[in-house]
């Protein structure tokens, strides 16, 4: 289908000039509006102006522009139906074969601090979609292009096939628009229901970042959807796998827990081990000393650049994925020699309070905020006649940071810089409780004077008769459990300080 005239109305202005001047030179009639159009005479570039080609003034601020016959005629007939053909000749209707548009930047504005609802409505664009989705209806003659990154192929394809493109370009960017379009719609719909503790309504759009070579097994097929690429940088290995990608998220999560240099590692998306020291090197010692079968094919995750002293350590296990805010040239360069170890640069914060959670159950999907509530003030919620010493509060909330990345039910163990025993995902809290005390003794580690967290209450006092026994002196949890007085005396009766914060931590 070869394009003589294209109608130019974008808010993104990148890449446009270039593009505008190919198509002038290929002979395409440019239409265009409002700032747009002046951009364009300023460039040099032959346009028409949308109310010299309808004949109808731009109005009310520019909100009736583009929504005219002339317009969607132009884009909408059946170029092979002799109907529509000679109704378009009729009432002076041309045919439009290109149509370019992107949309006000909506979800740009509603990120802003302060943003009013005034500012928002403002931000939704009427005429544009409704141009988008008439051309991308119309695919088998109209190519539609909503996004500047495929200028480029638009022209290639021009050139290639006489002034036209081919149709499975036009396809694939009609399939864009509505996928564009649907997204635009989802951010509207989200922000004015987002005073709404439950909207009447979810729905979410995300390009295709990437096809996945399988999903958590060979047999199933995966993809990756979202802005991933806005979080996360691969500077080195093969590609990521389903299981990296959710161990890589889950790693992100628990290090932005720790301000102070702190290194983790990671498996099946649980903590194997947690280090903080000014010493990178000394931190991963820590981290790595809770468990040392754990880690082998792990995740491991740095807060601070990783150094050569720090890489040579790491190198001395095989490690699936490396995760780090930056790598020095030469841990970057000792690390690269492992063809298959992925390294990956973290470009930022990975989660804030609006971030939501989303999750497929049989029918629908459950969606919730995020649990990034911090707990104030936890060295009042004492409950014990004992209250603990600074350096049992420091290993209490280093317990409490580790432990609400843990599986439920979830115990850990831990002194002020380092996690000492783990248990993760068991039926009872007991259970998990034993596990985290076996590993600790199978790493050599003594559990004397160590702070015991637990995600949930303790629902009888054994659970905390078990940590007393293996040498904790001190337990945080969120208490609320019916036998919270069983509990507390149980401490009590142990010398124990403890502190129930009154939030949960379940993760399943």
């Amino acid at each position: 289908m070869k394009i003589t005239r294209a109608l130019i109305s974008v808010s993104d202005k990148i890449g446009l000039v270039p593009f505008a001047k190919e198509l002038s030179a290929m002979g395409v009639e440019i239409i265009s509006t409002g700032g747009t159009a002046k951009l364009l005479q300023k460039e040099k570039i032959k346009v028409q102006e949308i109310s010299e080609y309808t004949g109808f003034p731009e109005m009310m601020d520019g909100r009736v522009k583009t929504l005219h016959p002339k317009v969607h005629g132009g884009l909408l007939h059946l170029r092979d139906n002799v109907e529509h053909v000679e109704q378009a000749k009729e009432h002076g209707i041309l045919p439009i074969d290109l149509v370019v548009v992107n949309l006000y930047p909506f979800e740009a504005t509603v990120s802003k601090d302060g943003v009013t609802l005034e500012e928002a409505i403002e931000q939704i664009d009427i005429g544009g979609p409704s141009m988008l989705r008439s051309a991308a209806k119309n695919y088998r003659s109209v190519t539609v292009v909503v996004d500047p990154a495929d200028y480029a192929d638009v022209i290639d394809a021009m050139k290639a096939n006489d002034g036209g493109t081919t149709l499975q370009l036009r396809e694939r960017l009609g399939i864009k628009v509505f996928v564009t379009t649907s997204k635009y719609d989802g951010a509207i719909a989200n922000f004015l229901n987002k005073e709404k503790e439950c909207p009447s309504s979810f729905s979410i759009s995300e390009p295709l970042v990437n096809q996945l070579r399988y999903g958590e097994n060979p047999h199933q097929t995966a993809a990756l959807y979202g802005r991933w690429d806005e979080y996360f940088e691969k500077l080195h290995g093969k590609e990521l796998s389903y299981n990296n990608i959710l161990d890589i998220t889950a790693a992100a999560e628990l290090i932005e827990e720790f301000a102070e240099p702190t290194v983790a590692i990671l498996k099946h998306t649980n903590p194997c081990g947690v280090g903080s020291d000014a010493d990178l090197r000394e931190a991963w010692d820590k981290a790595f000393a809770t468990d040392k079968q754990a880690p082998f094919g792990g995740i491991i995750i740095s807060n601070r650049p990783v150094t050569e002293d720090l890489a040579r350590a790491i190198s001395e296990i095989f490690s699936e994925v490396i995760i780090a805010p930056e790598f020095d040239a030469d841990a970057r360069a000792l690390l690269q020699k492992k063809k298959n170890l992925r390294l990956m640069r973290k470009l930022g914060p990975v989660q804030t309070k609006d971030d939501q959670i989303i999750r497929s159950v049989v029918g629908g999907v459950l969606v919730q905020s995020r649990d990034t509530s911090p707990e104030t003030d936890i060295a009042s919620k004492v409950v014990t006649a004992r209250r603990p010493t600074e350096a049992e509060l420091s290993a209490m909330l280093f317990a409490w940071k580790v432990v609400k990345h843990v599986k439920s039910n979830a115990i850990v163990y831990a002194a002020g810089d380092r996690t000492l025993g783990i248990g993760a995902g068991q039926m009872s809290r007991v259970d998990s409780s034993r596990i985290a005390i076996w590993k600790a003794k199978d790493a050599g580690l003594s559990l004397k004077g160590s702070a015991v967290g637990s995600d949930a209450f303790f629902p009888f006092p054994d659970g905390l008769i078990a940590a007393a026994e293996a040498g904790a002196t001190c337990a945080i949890q969120p208490g609320g459990s019916v036998k919270d007085p069983d509990v507390i005396a149980a401490a009590n009766e142990r010398k124990m300080a403890m502190i129930c914060t009154g939030v949960r931590h379940f993760r399943h």
